[in-house]
Formats: structure tokens, sequence, C-alpha cells
């Protein structure tokens, strides 16, 4: 995949978030491999900053980066929509501390990428792709991210009362950008709009640029663009955050009420594997021992459930296969604890399982079984797509999870699809429709 810059410089002005300053963003062209800069032409010497995770030093409310004497507040949304619309190379000219805020999501920003015309360079764009999971909490929020090809977040948003909770899995790329996340808004709590002022914040904020959430109504200049438009905005702000690696990541991260800081901690923990990599210190992983073969066995106890999937904890969704039926079925358990991470966010005083980890949980059972039928233990299988999800029944503390499977078809015996169905006792907590394919190590989709 080639690198890319803009073809043409484009403007934008008005007042920005938190100052309340009027400002003026310029995107200029760049060069290959020069990144993302952001000059300050209103400063002595118009210096250049080049965002890094380094340079963070506020995050309350948004995120700010400095380096010297050179302060940029709030970028978050210009990150967001250079990272989800595949720019690597643009200079940011900016002649105050803070961009415009415009109506409060990346859609103008966005607007003005198309406006310059994204081109592609002759150098190739380079990743940083994910090997390991890392992880971060901090109270209710936390963030893990796992190895994937491609850039996936699948998110949770919730208020500390629990009304306002919403779902969203999402693969990212500069059309899904541009149409599912851009344009959803940044939002705040009502209650918590005085101490933002006694802070010296959100002095540009307005109903016009901002959804105010009170009790269990939204308020807005303007009706939701999307029913879930509050998590989509915090995807948003992932995407805008983990930017500050340095260079786009290929990764698989699952977020539990996300925030500025965290997204900053989870960015920190990425770039030191990042340069641990680069510097060959990565510790290799341990080749698996000889074990029993799978197309053979009848049952999975958690030792054999861990030599058959990559994934560890806190991502292993599956305890035991209980039952294999056949070629085309099994049955599997997760034994849900309080002691599960998300738990901790998910919600305090009501602890709930979330739904995407429910399908996490299926897609886990699922693959077992089809590298089971194809004989193709070793390998993994790649979780692709969910159809006709259904959630019917909350999981709390306590219950077990009943994951039935049956595959209903296998394509060059690579691609399988299959239905499943989760269970508490003898009620359906949720099921769907799984697509998913078998990689061999260091394959691509």
């Amino acid at each position: 995949m080639k690198q890319r810059s803009i073809l043409r410089e484009v403007s934008v002005k008005g007042p920005s978030l938190h100052t309340g300053d009027k400002t003026q963003v310029t995107l200029k062209p760049a060069p290959a491999n020069a990144g993302i800069t952001i000059r300050r032409v209103d400063l002595h010497d118009k210096p250049v900053l080049k965002p890094h995770i380094s340079q963070v030093t506020d995050l309350v409310r948004a995120t700010t980066i400095a380096s010297g004497h050179v302060k940029v507040h709030t970028v978050e949304h210009v990150l967001a929509a250079l990272h989800g619309m595949g720019i690597d190379n643009v200079e940011v000219e900016m002649d105050a501390s803070e961009p415009p805020i415009l109506d409060g999501s990346s859609k103008g920003w966005v607007n003005l990428i198309l406006e310059a015309e994204p081109v592609e360079q002759d150098a190739e764009r380079e990743h940083f792709v994910l090997d390991q999971p890392i992880s971060v909490s901090k109270g209710n929020s936390s963030l893990i991210a796992l190895p994937y090809d491609g850039f996936k977040i699948s998110c949770t948003s919730a208020d500390d009362r629990g009304i306002h909770t919403q779902h969203l899995s999402i693969e990212i790329d500069p059309d899904v950008f541009a149409t599912q996340i851009a344009a959803a808004r940044t939002f705040t709590v009502y209650e918590d709009i005085e101490e933002l002022i006694k802070l010296g914040k959100i002095k540009g904020g307005s109903l016009e640029n901002a959804i105010v959430l009170k009790d269990d109504k939204i308020m807005s200049k303007e009706p939701l663009r999307f029913d879930d438009e509050l998590v989509r905005h915090k995807i948003l702000d992932v995407i805008g955050d983990v930017l500050l690696l340095g260079k786009p990541l290929k990764a698989h991260i699952v977020a539990v009420r996300p925030g500025h800081a965290i997204n900053a901690e989870l960015t920190a923990k990425l770039f030191e594997r990042m340069e641990e990599l680069a510097k060959g210190e990565a510790t290799p992983a341990k080749p698996k021992p000889k074990t029993a073969r799978l197309e053979e066995e009848t049952q999975l106890d958690i030792r054999r459930v861990i030599e058959t999937l990559p994934h560890r904890y806190p991502f292993l969704m599956v305890d035991r296969v209980t039952e294999f039926r056949g070629e085309d079925e099994l049955t599997a358990i997760k034994n849900v604890t309080i002691n599960e991470p998300f738990f901790q966010g998910h919600y305090p005083g009501q602890p709930i399982m979330p739904g995407v980890l429910q399908i996490e949980a299926m897609a886990q059972a699922a693959g077992i079984l089809m590298l089971r039928k194809i004989n193709q233990e070793g390998k993994t299988a790649v979780f692709m797509s969910v159809d006709k999800v259904k959630w019917r029944r909350k999981v709390i503390p306590g219950d077990q999870l009943r994951i039935d499977i049956k595959l209903l078809k296998i394509m060059r015996a690579k691609i399988g699809t299959a239905s499943a169905t989760c269970y508490v006792g003898d009620e359906v907590a949720s099921s769907g429709e799984l697509k998913f394919m078998i990689l061999g190590e260091g394959e691509d989709v």
C-alpha cells in the first residue's frame, strides 16, 4: 500500500472549542516519508511540531501536545480525520494554539481533505503490526489491543449512570471513516459543564458543536446523526489518539468507556512494544508442545483450548469445549465471574457482560470447530464479520454462558460460516451468524 498526501492546499477558519479563539488551519501537501507535522505560524520562527505520544501534556477533555514552547490543543479530531482517511504526509499550518471545533466532529476535516484531493505517492506505507495483546485499565475504563490484520475497533460507551449505553464494532478504512465515523459529534454530561468552565475549558462550546446529555435526554442543535452517535465519537477519538504512535496501526482495539487519558496510555504501551520490536528486544513466542490430534478429541479442557487458540488473558472467552457433535457442531462454555476485567467499567454497581464480548466468545468457539473439521490445528481462525445479531438477555457475574455452534458452510477449506447461540440456563442470551477465515503464520487476509 502506497503512502498518501494531498494534491493542493486548503484552509478553514472558525472558533476553537476550549480557548474560543478564531483559528485558521491550512492543510498543505508534504513529500513522502515527511509524516504529519503541525506548524504554528503565529509564533516566532514558525516552529514545527511532529505529533507523538511522548509530547502529550494535558488530557482533560482533549488531547494537548507540546514540544518546548510550542503547544497545540485538541488535536484529536484533525488527527482522526488524517488517520481515518489514510493521509500519511501533510503539513497542518495553524495561526493559533487550537484548531477550529467546526461542528464538533471530524466531518469538516474530511470534507477539507476531499477538497484537497488525496493522492498516492511513490513510497510504501509502513504500519506497526501488533504481535501480542496489550491492555490498559483505569477505574471503570479499559482498552485491549489485539493482533489483527487490519484496523478494527470494538467499543462500549456509557456514562456513570448507565443510561446512554452504546456498542459498536467496526473495521476502519477511508470509506467507513468518512461515512460511518467522521460525522459523530463530541458530547458531555450536563453536570460536568460548570466544572469545565471553572477549568477554563469549552469557551467556544455550544449546542451547535457538541451534544449535551441531561438525565435521559439528549440536547443538541440538530437531531442525532446516528442512533449510536456517542459510541461512534468515542471511536473517532481513539482513531485520533492512536495516531500519536507515529505510524498507522494494524490491530483490533476493544475499548470499554475509553477517554483521552486511557487512549494515551494504550498508545504509549503500543509505542514501547514497537520500539522493542525495532531493537530486536522482543521476547520470541514459545513453541507449542506436541499434543493430541484435535480431530480425534470429543471435548477440550482449558489447557487444550489454550493450545488451540492464540487468545490469552484477558481476551480468552472459552473455558471448555464440553462436546463435539459430529464434525459440524459443538458446545462450549464460558464461566462469567466478577473477576472479569471488563466488569470494572461495565458497569460499576450493575455489572453486565458486553454484547461484543459474547460475539467474541461465539467466534472463538466457531474457530475451534472449523480448525477441527478441516484438520488445520496450529493455524488461526480470524473473525471476519457477524450478521443477524440479537441480544435477548443480560449476562451477569455468576452466569455460565453455554455456546452452541453449527457450521453452515466452508469454502475452499479456508472461509467458514457458522450459526451461534449463547444460552444462560435455558434462556437465549445472544445469537448471530459468523464468518471467519483460516490463516497460517505470516499469511494475510
